[in-house]
């Protein structure tokens, strides 16, 4: 079973320096059935304009996963890191027992990101933040691996049995990823277009896959197609 989520059906916030599209329930947009899909309870599609961003506010029981796509975002947090996120690099945050933190875009350019909230494993775990780069050729042509809860292939550990990988594909280049019995997948285009079981997605649609035994992508963007594929369980 396939259901797309499309873009333009997404809840949406402008609030002048944030503009957000919510795959899910968030914030002060609520519909009952869009609440998640199995662990993975947040897609945020986020553009903050130059010179804002998130002051500092507290997260708990939350793995936070934060996918760049254009212009940085300057992180710091309560456990004493402090960074810049720019496109190929991915960060990951357990929020575990609580954690304080701070985004903001210290460029004149809009940052674009993904952020994603998954449910832990388990509640009240040591908070811990990672964050590393994946190389736009390690995603070319192939599903990379990003995230796994072992961090197995330099993938980040996260706390949940969810396995992330990103890709990009031009037109008339496919991958193919295999669901295990049991298993469910949720696909997230971030740019261009990708087509999928004779249907075709487009940048910001999302799709939920379950009772599948895999899933065929291709490619229909000349200019490439980037997007997330999680396997849950």
């Amino acid at each position: 079973m396939m259901q797309i989520r499309r873009s333009d059906e997404r809840g949406h916030s402008n609030l002048g320096w944030l503009d957000s599209r919510f795959s899910f329930s968030f914030a002060d947009y609520h519909d009952p059935s869009h609440m998640g899909f199995r662990s993975l309870r947040v897609i945020n599609d986020d553009r903050v304009a130059g010179g804002a961003g998130f002051g500092m506010h507290p997260h708990s029981d939350m793995e936070i996963i934060t996918y760049m796509l254009d212009g940085a975002l300057a992180h710091k947090d309560s456990m004493g890191n402090g960074s810049t996120i720019k496109p190929g690099e991915v960060q990951r945050m357990t929020a575990g027992t609580g954690i304080r933190h701070s985004e903001f875009n210290p460029g004149q350019e809009t940052a674009h990101l993904l952020q994603i909230w998954l449910l832990p494993r388990a509640k009240g775990l040591t908070p811990g933040y990672d964050q590393k780069f994946f190389a736009g050729e390690a995603k070319a042509g192939k599903l990379a691996l990003i995230a796994s809860p072992d961090g197995r292939d330099g993938s980040m550990r996260i706390e949940q049995d969810v396995n992330l990988f990103a890709s990009w594909l031009v037109t008339g280049e496919a991958v193919r990823h295999e669901i295990a019995p049991g298993r469910h997948a949720w696909l997230q285009v971030a740019s261009g277009s990708v087509a999928v079981g004779g249907q075709t997605l487009e940048a910001g649609d999302g799709l939920a896959v379950s009772d599948e035994s895999g899933l065929e992508i291709e490619g229909r963007s000349e200019a490439g197609a980037e997007f997330l594929l999680f396997d849950l369980n």
